[in-house]
């Protein structure tokens, strides 16, 4: 699969594909999730064996005021795929008011930590810095950013979940598999600098699978996890009930009985968060400890952010295994007589209506983290497997010796 970059076509006309194209995007109806039967499988590339199997064409499914609603909100959309190793960015074509769609390869990317002028992505073994080269104002190639991968820090695979920034401008992360918050060191693959109190060491064992942090003043304010569990994977015969959302300063628990709570975010006084278990996008009243339901995900929910009065929340297609069986999510499906779909929802804060969505189909089935990029309006990233990254060179200030 190689990097694509593809505009959505006016509604009514046919995408054209690239040879080298992996991605396409099309104009789908304005509804809660967009409905669209299976894309047909396209090939590998030149010369593959007939037998070997094909890979499904992505789709992407803007509802019919998405576009619309993203050349108003200041900036841009990028979010995460670990099960297709991808991060997309999603912006506006000035030219034509269309869709731009960029994507690029990291294995493994969960973790999407968005900086003044840049990225945080954590990948399989790797945290990547993704910075701007360009200046504000500039263009290349029809692009007002241009995300480079400047440096990376090899922390081997600690299972990264959420990243963020902190006061002084360096990530801060959740190392889900040592059950713990954790910094990069300059000696070592990371720096555990804080844990829950009911874990008595740094192992790397995933007892109570912590992965999601909220932070306030550019300090950890929160966590979530989905067991208080301080045996090797405990948490997993904990799914339906076990999960809390933790103050970290104090180690209390704020609120608990989660079914797999995930991406707590604070806004407004309140820490919003997912039930992902159960499906639902809401917040909790830290006075009160209480999880005020907002709106309801079709599918498993990961990932939050916000731009203006909305939150745009990622949705997934959940994988069968027991991680994701026999949650209440499968239940409410069932009576709503609906299936999981992936896509992104677009949430009025104000009322809850999901007013937007942009549907996702094909080869991606699950995504993990959100981004919104104030700013840029068509931004791109360059990877590793074509040649740009050799050419795009940024020399900084002259120094002294």
């Amino acid at each position: 699969m190689s990097p694509s970059d593809q505009d959505s076509p006016a509604a009514g006309t046919t995408p054209q594909t690239a040879p080298d194209t992996w991605a396409q995007a099309t104009p789908a109806p304005a509804q809660p999730v967009p409905h669209r039967a299976a894309a047909q499988g396209e090939g590998q590339g030149g010369g593959a064996a007939p037998q070997q199997p094909q890979q499904p064409k992505l789709q992407l499914l803007p509802s019919r005021m998405f576009a619309s609603w993203l050349s108003s909100i200041g900036g841009s959309l990028a979010f995460t795929t670990y099960q297709a190793n991808k991060l997309f960015l999603i912006g506006i074509n000035p030219e034509n008011r269309r869709l731009s769609i960029f994507e690029r390869s990291f294995p493994r990317c969960m973790g999407l930590g968005v900086a003044e002028r840049g990225l945080w992505i954590s990948s399989l073994h790797t945290l990547w810095e993704l910075r701007d080269f360009l200046d504000p104002g500039q263009t290349h190639q029809g692009y007002d950013a241009v995300y480079v991968p400047l440096k990376g820090h090899t922390t081997g695979d600690i299972d990264v979940h959420d990243v963020h920034m902190a006061a002084d401008g360096a990530p801060i992360f959740v190392a889900t598999r040592f059950n713990c918050l954790a910094r990069l060191s300059p000696d070592a693959s990371f720096q555990p600098v804080w844990m829950p109190p009911f874990i008595d060491r740094i192992a790397a064992e995933d007892r109570c699978h912590l992965n999601g942090l909220a932070m306030e003043d550019g300090k950890p304010a929160y966590v979530t996890y989905v067991a208080p569990s301080n045996i090797a994977g405990g948490w997993r015969n904990q799914r339906s009930d076990g999960g809390a959302l933790m103050h970290v300063d104090s180690g209390e628990v704020v609120a608990s009985g989660f079914c797999m709570p995930h991406s707590p975010r604070v806004r407004d006084g309140k820490v919003w968060m997912i039930q992902s278990g159960t499906g639902e996008f809401g917040y909790v009243d830290v006075n009160e400890g209480k999880f005020e339901p907002v709106a309801f995900m079709q599918g498993f929910a990961r990932g939050v952010a916000f731009a203006g009065d909305h939150a745009i929340v990622g949705v997934s297609r959940p994988r069968k295994d027991r991680t994701f069986e026999g949650l209440a999510l499968d239940e409410k499906l069932a009576a709503a007589k609906v299936e999981a779909q992936c896509y992104l929802a677009i949430v009025n804060l104000n009322t809850g209506d999901v007013e937007h969505t942009l549907g996702i189909e094909g080869a991606v089935q699950e995504l993990y983290d959100v981004g919104f990029l104030p700013g840029p309006r068509r931004p791109q990233a360059l990877g590793f497997k074509t040649d740009e990254i050799r050419f795009m060179v940024r020399p900084g200030q002259m120094g002294t010796l």
